[in-house]
C-alpha cells in the first residue's frame, strides 16, 4: 500500500516529500494530484485523487473493502492489450501517418507476434530489450542483417502506442520504452555515383524497353525528386513554360514549385500521356511501387548493390555542391525545408573551405597607404 504524488505530465509516482517530478522535473504546486495503490491477497487497486486528505480515507476504504472481499475488482479498470491499442491507432495513423503502411507492416512482422496479447502494464523494458537483441541477431527477407534503423522504428511504434494510449485515458502507467535506449543511426549517408557509373546508367536509360521506366529514373536523376513525389505528379503539375514542376503534399506538407532543367523536362514531353499522373501504375493509377524496375535497371548498368533508387537524389545534390553551387539554391531545389539538412554535401565542394579561409585572409589584411617620403627631413 503506498500513496504517491501523481505527475499527470509524465504519469510517474514520487514520494510524498517530492517538491518536483523525478522524471519530467516539472514543479509540484497546489493543485498536485495523489496515487494510490492497494494490493490485498493478490487484488490491486489503483486511483488517483486530487488532495491527500482523499487520498489517506480513499486508502483506507479500498483496503477494508478488500479485507471484507466486498471490492468489486471486476469493475476495476481494465488494462488494454497492446493489440487493442494498436487496433484504435491504425484509423488515427491513416488520417495522421503518411507512413502508416510501414507501421502497419513493422506491426504485423514483429511487434503483433511477441506483444499484441500482452496487457500495457505486463510489457516491461526487459521485454523491449529482449526483441532489441533478437533483432540485431535475425535477418530480413533478404537474409540481410536487420538495420539500425528499423531496430529502432519499433522502438518508436511501441512508443506512440503507449503515449496515445495515455492521450486517449486507455492506460495511466508507465511507458517501458522510457527505460530503453534507442538504436543510434548514422543517417548522414551520401552516395553518388563516378563518371563510369553515370556513363553506364545513362546508356541502360537509352536502350531500356521500358520506356516509362527508363524516363521515371531519368527524370529522377534529373531532378532529385524524391519516389513519393515522383509517384503522385501528375500533368497539370508541371508548367513546361516556365520550367516548373509542383510538388503537392511532399514530405514537407507543404505545396512547393521548384525549378527543373530543360533536359529534364526533355524527357517528360517523350512521354505518351495516358493517364492524369505523369508515371502511371497499373491501369494508369497512381503507382504504388518501383523496387523491381530500379532492381532490374541497376543491376543492367553495374551499379553497386547498395545504390539506393534515393542515392538519384543525393548523387544530384553532390554533383551541383562539388561544382560551386550555394548550399541555399541546393536547398531550394531539393525542397528542403532547413538549410541544415542540405549541410551534409557541404564537404563536397573541393577546396572551399581553404578557398574561404585565403579570401578571410585578403580581406581582414588592411591594405594600407604607401609612405610618402618626406624629401626635406634632416
Amino acid at each position: 500500500m503506498a500513496i504517491h504524488i501523481y505527475c499527470a505530465g509524465c504519469y510517474t509516482s514520487n514520494g510524498l516529500n517530492a517538491k518536483s517530478c523525478s522524471n519530467c522535473g516539472v514543479t509540484f504546486g497546489r493543485d498536485k494530484k495523489y496515487r494510490i495503490c492497494v494490493s490485498v491477497k493478490g487484488q490491486r487497486v489503483t486511483r488517483v485523487v486530487d488532495n491527500l486528505t482523499i487520498a489517506r480515507e480513499t486508502e483506507a476504504a479500498i483496503k477494508g473493502d478488500l479485507v471484507r472481499g466486498e471490492f468489486d475488482i471486476l469493475h476495476e479498470k481494465k488494462v488494454p492489450t497492446l493489440g487493442e491499442v494498436w487496433a484504435k491507432y491504425l484509423p488515427w495513423a491513416k488520417e495522421h501517418k503518411k507512413s502508416w503502411l510501414n507501421d502497419l507492416r513493422y506491426y504485423r512482422l514483429h511487434l503483433e507476434p511477441r506483444f499484441a496479447k500482452k496487457p500495457l502494464d505486463a510489457i516491461s523494458p526487459i521485454d523491449i530489450e529482449r526483441m532489441k537483441t533478437e533483432l540485431k541477431r535475425g535477418v530480413n527477407r533478404r537474409g540481410k542483417p536487420f538495420a539500425a534503423a528499423t531496430i529502432k522504428h519499433q522502438l518508436v511504434i511501441i512508443r506512440r502506442l503507449y503515449n496515445l494510449a495515455r492521450k486517449w485515458n486507455l492506460y495511466d502507467g508507465k511507458n517501458p520504452v522510457e527505460s530503453v535506449a534507442m538504436p543510434r543511426l548514422d543517417n548522414q549517408k551520401t552516395e553518388f555515383l563516378n563518371d563510369e557509373e553515370l556513363i553506364r546508367l545513362l546508356d541502360t536509360l537509352a536502350v531500356w524497353p521500358c520506356r516509362e521506366s527508363a524516363a521515371l529514373v531519368k527524370f529522377a536523376l534529373l531532378t532529385a525528386l524524391r519516389r513519393g513525389e515522383l509517384f503522385k505528379l501528375q500533368w497539370q503539375d508541371v508548367d513546361f513554360e516556365r520550367s516548373l514542376v509542383t510538388l503537392r503534399n511532399p514530405k514537407s506538407g507543404k505545396t512547393a514549385s521548384i525549378q527543373v532543367s530543360p533536359q529534364a523536362l526533355d524527357v517528360l514531353k517523350s512521354l505518351e500521356v495516358t493517364s492524369p499522373f505523369v508515371f502511371p501504375g497499373k491501369d494508369g493509377k497512381q503507382r504504388v511501387e518501383f523496387n523491381g524496375p530500379w532492381r532490374r535497371i541497376r543491376e543492367a548498368a553495374g551499379l553497386p548493390e547498395n545504390f539506393r533508387f534515393h542515392g538519384l537524389r543525393h548523387n544530384f545534390a553532390s554533383a551541383l555542391v562539388s561544382n560551386g553551387a550555394d548550399l541555399l539554391v541546393v536547398a531550394k531545389l531539393l525542397n528542403h525545408q532547413d538549410v541544415k539538412t542540405t549541410q551534409r554535401y557541404a564537404h563536397l565542394a573541393p577546396g572551399a573551405v581553404q578557398n574561404a579561409a585565403n579570401l578571410s585572409g585578403n580581406l581582414l589584411t588592411p591594405k594600407r597607404p604607401g609612405r610618402v617620403v618626406n624629401l626635406h627631413e634632416d
